[in-house]
């Protein structure tokens, strides 16, 4: 099986014998579920080099990701349920049907032309009859940040948005506020309808500022341990650990971060 170049044909011959009996005791145990993980895991692996700008590493974890995706196949195969032929034949078809711009006579000039024309033809596809099924439809194990800006894209189809940017702070601004009147108070489920609100009316700026929430505080989370990776190094030049400092020197510290690249 040693070869210098494979080809995709190969990975499912691979894939198959891993899962056949002469084959691999730990694929031979996996099923959907059990790979769902590894399927999340493989996807933000990906988003991680794509940040890093890494080519080379970027072509590895493509083939990881590819591998989660015939292995579902081949397990679905076994099943008699579908093959890879099956997931290629689907996708091109969509491909295909929902390119009408491309494939077919509609017209679409813009980029937000053809995502309406692909939305119009995915609701027809589905047979979905209100806006409230396309609402429904995004999926519930999406990341919060991710599916609330879905849900917030799709509702703003039919109109149902607010006019401007300046409107949108408005109401970030209130749902604040309406969070502050209620947190001293002991009623857990109110702090936790309220704050969700303040998340929600967030997520909406983001979508008029045209930033992906999601992404956004990935980012942030990734400059916080950044910043408190310099303060941990700086202590320790003094002779100090973290819990030995005061939170005023921390804030000193946090404020020369913030200064470094």
């Amino acid at each position: 099986m040693i070869k210098e170049k494979y080809t995709f044909d190969d990975l499912l011959e691979i894939m198959k014998l891993l899962r056949s009996e002469n084959g691999c005791p730990w694929d031979r145990e996996q099923n959907h579920e059990t790979l769902k993980k590894y399927l999340i895991e493989e996807t933000y692996e990906v988003l991680e080099v794509i940040d890093l700008n890494d080519k080379k590493r970027l072509c590895d974890e493509l083939g990881d990701l590819l591998l989660q995706i015939v292995f579902h196949a081949q397990i679905a195969s076994e099943d008699n349920e579908f093959d890879m032929n099956d997931v290629i034949t689907g996708i091109c078809r969509k491909m295909v049907q929902r390119h009408t711009h491309v494939f077919g006579t509609d017209k679409a000039d813009t980029a937000e032309e053809v995502l309406t024309n692909w939305e119009e033809i995915k609701k027809k596809e589905k047979g979905m009859k209100s806006q409230t099924e396309v609402l429904k439809d995004v999926p519930s194990n999406l990341p919060a940040l991710m599916r609330s800006y879905k849900v917030q894209q799709k509702a703003s189809q039919v109109g149902f948005d607010w006019k401007d940017t300046d409107s949108v702070f408005e109401k970030v601004y209130e749902e604040i506020n309406e969070l502050r009147d209620v947190y001293k108070s002991k009623d857990v489920a109110r702090i936790n309808d309220e704050l969700g609100d303040v998340l929600f009316s967030i997520v909406n700026l983001s979508r008029f500022l045209k930033v992906q929430p999601e992404l956004a505080l990935m980012g942030s989370i990734t400059k916080f341990i950044e910043r408190f990776e310099f303060i941990e190094k700086e202590a320790a030049k003094s002779g100090k650990t973290l819990t030995e400092m005061s939170l005023e020197e921390m804030d000193e510290l946090w404020k020369m971060a913030k200064t470094k690249k």
